[in-house]
Parts: structure tokens; C-alpha cells; sequence
């Protein structure tokens, strides 16, 4: 039993089966799966956090003024990549599912966009974080008072300073 194709097919199950299945298969055989370090956990986290930008999506209606000017603010900032997108038809940028999937963080102007983003993305935004900004439709691009309101706001919500 030197070569892998002589093994029994029960040590081969790792290779057979999708994630679920060996996940359920492993607690079955008392195996730890997968064998991953409390050590290794904690290199990857501090890694991911120094090395990775947050991925954060604004949405606003028309992306024409609050969402274009929240990226124009964020997409300076060294641990954070912006994008924006318009929730309506004609907006500049619709937001799509690519965007949806890009983003770590969905940040939205009013609780209708959050509702749109729902309706229309129900299964991709299972486990994305929303959050409603509460910026009412009232301010043009890079009005002053709009982006003291998105510092404030943003960077309280990811934690930046």
C-alpha cells in the first residue's frame, strides 16, 4: 500500500465528497476536519487584516451623488476599496451581482435601498453585512456636510480612523 490508489476508499472520502459532506463524514469518523492550528487560525487573522482591503459597496438611487461621493472619499484610504452603485433602472451604475459578490460591506443611503437590494439579491446577500446610513437624498457630489456625515458614519462602522 505504498502508492494513494492503494488505499482503502474510506481514507480516500477527503477526496470524493463536497465541503458538507465532509465535514458531516469527518465528525462521523471522530477525524478533526479540517486540521487547521488554533496558531495557524491566528497568523491568517492578523494577515488577512494587515495585508487585506475591505471591500465596501455603496448604494444609493441614482448613484449620482451620495454613492459617487462616499467611493470618491473611501477609495483613498489604505485599507479600504470602494465602489457605488444606483439601486434604480436608470441609474449611472446599476448595481449588479458582481458588485454583490465583490463586496465585503454593503453600505446603503436609506432603508429602501437595503429593501431593493433584498428583493432583487435575496440569496447573494445571505451573508453580506448591510448597514443603513440614514443620508437623505438632499446633498450634491462632494457637498461639504455629505462628507463630514460619510466620515463620521463610515469610519465608525468599519472601524477606521
Amino acid at each position: 500500500m505504498s502508492s494513494k490508489d492503494d488505499l482503502p476508499r474510506e481514507k480516500q472520502w477527503k477526496n470524493l465528497y463536497t465541503r458538507s459532506v465532509k465535514l458531516a463524514r469527518a465528525q462521523q469518523l471522530g477525524i478533526d476536519y479540517p486540521r487547521t492550528t488554533e496558531k495557524q487560525l491566528i497568523q491568517e487573522e492578523v494577515m488577512s487584516k494587515l495585508d487585506k482591503k475591505v471591500n465596501v459597496l455603496f448604494i444609493c438611487s441614482r448613484n449620482q451623488w451620495r454613492s459617487p461621493t462616499a467611493e470618491q472619499l473611501w477609495r483613498k484610504h489604505p485599507k479600504v476599496a470602494a465602489r457605488s452603485a444606483g439601486t434604480s433602472p436608470n441609474a449611472r451604475h446599476k448595481v449588479s451581482i458582481e458588485d454583490i459578490r465583490w463586496a465585503n460591506v454593503i453600505l446603503v443611503m436609506e432603508e429602501k435601498h437595503k429593501s431593493r437590494l433584498a428583493a432583487e439579491f435575496t440569496r447573494l446577500l445571505e451573508n453580506k453585512p448591510i448597514h443603513v446610513l440614514d443620508i437623505p437624498d438632499e446633498y450634491k457630489f462632494m457637498d461639504p456636510e455629505l462628507i463630514e456625515m460619510l466620515e463620521q458614519s463610515v469610519s465608525n462602522l468599519l472601524g477606521l480612523e
